[in-house]
């Protein structure tokens, strides 16, 4: 499997059409399409986090993308399933694409295979047990000096949270939420917070909703750190490994909020120590 990183999403894509990663997509079929909604508010939270995820399943893998509220209907699952993945990589609605580019990576490569990923269990237990232990994950690949602003771009309070603990001052971004659970104000327009920024912590999310090229940029011409947590797109954020992203968390389905029992995420670092 010999191909050059790619330098944006559309990139990507074109990589994957050509065959550059193995395999072309149109040997992979879409076996089932799922729409799905959940929310969750953690003990003591006054924050409901509402998510909405495609997922794709094609073969022994599931390819992941989140959107906003309305974005998609449920209906459209039914004009998924059965289709090549080839002829999904070129739908018209960038969600499909992407997740179609998630479960065609995921195939190719599954985490549980790729050299450089180090498996993380998550251990049983409770939401609030399982998220602190999730986000503790991605706040140690972070590796930022004392005091350095960490543009924080999805938040989830425990991130915020597990940020501070290594040191860094969160700087907060997000679509949906307008202060965090300390009451800190959390601005919608990332360029604020990028503006500051001497390190980043994306979430996948910024995958299917047009931002992750931006971001990608921004971190590679300031030369900044670029840490990505993902359930979203876990296998596309991955192929930006050393051309752009840093660090990456990854969590392919089935979700940890999905589960009361152990599971596990591959963390993946650009340049390994």
């Amino acid at each position: 499997m010999s191909h050059s990183q790619p330098y944006s999403l559309a990139g990507l894509q074109q990589k994957v059409l050509a065959g550059h990663y193995g395999l072309p997509p149109e040997e992979f079929a879409t076996t089932s399409a799922f729409w799905l909604h959940h929310t969750t508010r953690l003990s003591g939270s006054q924050v409901t986090y509402r998510n909405h995820y495609l997922l794709l399943r094609s073969g022994d893998a599931f390819g992941a993308c989140s959107f906003e509220a309305g974005e998609l209907t449920p209906d459209l699952c039914a004009d998924l399933s059965g289709h090549s993945l080839d002829s999904l990589l070129r739908h018209p609605s960038a969600v499909v694409r992407i997740a179609a580019l998630d479960a065609y990576l995921a195939q190719v490569l599954p985490h549980r295979e790729a050299e450089g990923a180090t498996p993380v269990r998550l251990p049983h237990g409770t939401p609030e047990v399982r998220a602190q232990a999730r986000d503790r994950a991605v706040a140690e690949l972070l590796a930022v000096p004392a005091g350095a602003k960490v543009a924080l771009i999805g938040v989830v309070n425990p991130l915020v949270a597990a940020i501070r603990d290594r040191g860094g001052v969160p700087l907060p971004c997000d679509f949906n939420l307008r202060s965090t659970q300390w009451g800190e104000p959390v601005t919608d327009d990332m360029r604020h917070v990028l503006a500051e920024a001497d390190a980043v912590v994306a979430t996948g999310m910024t995958l299917g909703n047009g931002t992750f090229d931006h971001i990608l940029d921004h971190c590679r011409g300031k030369e900044l750190p670029l840490v990505v947590y993902a359930q979203s797109g876990s296998s596309v954020a991955r192929a930006f490994l050393g051309a752009g992203v840093t660090a990456l968390s990854a969590e392919p389905f089935p979700f940890s909020q999905f589960s009361a029992e152990e599971t596990v995420l591959y963390r993946y670092r650009a340049d390994p120590r």
